[in-house]
């Protein structure tokens, strides 16, 4: 298997950092285009409650980024992580001043930009296209899973179909593609996981990120977790779907993610995923073994 920090290693030489940077976009899903409640699992803060102040500069957001990384890297380079929400829903104008500012900094080797595979029109394919010939871009598409009753259930907005295109075209510009699965999602089995994980490898993603599913304060997936709706997973139960799903990945695809970190303050289940060093720990010697 190939891990990213091992990947980001080999290729760029040091140790890199992703710093999380906030663009002050919103979401199809949020401003009324689609809906206005997000996904079903997504927090107030559109998953980006590590993120900057997006009130400052993105060159400002990098900055204060690297200050509050630097006890734990010296002599890196940073990877400029826009996270929050979706960050190619806007005009390309008012995108590329932002994305450009992120690649020219001179710390940054990569440009890692979230968003929905149902915004990617053609002149923002081009502007990313355009900012890949500055520093490498790779596009994060929020997936989750390829089961139709599960999308809807989450409230995604978008087909199988859309994503397979967005990939087709996105690596038809020569852009990374990093693509999120959640694992844990309710009523899906470990056979209908490992079918998502499969289909995107075999899709032709770059890289993968398996996150845990977590419970947040505020979202309507608390609702019916508090209802009884669904059961998260165990502590076991996950460790044992990593194992199965690890094994599916093929090398050439960059494993950037194996669990996920809630904010503590806002996370209601499972709790067992709050020890975030013991739950690292118990995948480093039980899933990467």
């Amino acid at each position: 298997m190939t891990l990213l920090n091992e990947y980001l290693r080999e290729r760029f030489g040091c140790k890199v950092y992703k710093i999380a940077v906030n663009a002050g976009l919103t979401c199809p899903n949020r401003d009324g285009k689609l809906g206005t409640r997000g996904c079903i699992f997504c927090s107030a803060g559109g998953s980006g409650e590590f993120a900057q102040d997006s009130g400052k500069s993105i060159y400002e957001q990098i900055e204060e980024g690297k200050r509050l990384v630097s006890s734990k890297i010296k002599d890196g380079k940073f990877i400029a992580y826009f996270q929050a929400f979706t960050n190619t829903y806007a005009p390309a104008e008012k995108l590329r001043p932002l994305f450009t500012e992120a690649a020219n900094h001179p710390d940054i080797v990569a440009v890692s930009i979230a968003t929905r595979p149902d915004c990617l029109p053609g002149d923002v394919l081009d502007l990313l296209e355009e900012i890949n010939r500055i520093k490498p871009v790779w596009v994060e598409l929020g997936l989750q899973t390829i089961h139709k009753d599960t999308a809807e259930y989450i409230r995604r907005g978008y087909e199988l179909e859309v994503y397979d295109k967005a990939v087709t075209e996105l690596k038809k510009r020569r852009i990374e593609v990093i693509t999120h699965v959640i694992l844990g999602l309710p009523d899906e089995t470990h056979k209908m996981m490992k079918e998502t994980v499969k289909y995107v490898c075999d899709k032709g993603t770059d890289g993968i990120k398996l996150q845990l599913l977590h419970v947040l304060k505020g979202t309507d997936l608390e609702a019916e977790f508090l209802a009884g709706r669904f059961k998260v997973l165990t502590e076991d139960e996950y460790i044992d779907i990593l194992k199965e799903c690890v094994k599916i990945i093929p090398e050439n695809v960059v494993i950037h993610r194996l669990t996920g970190d809630g904010d503590k303050k806002i996370l209601v289940a499972p709790l067992w995923s709050g020890d975030k060093k013991h739950v690292i720990n118990r995948i480093s010697k039980e899933v990467l073994q």
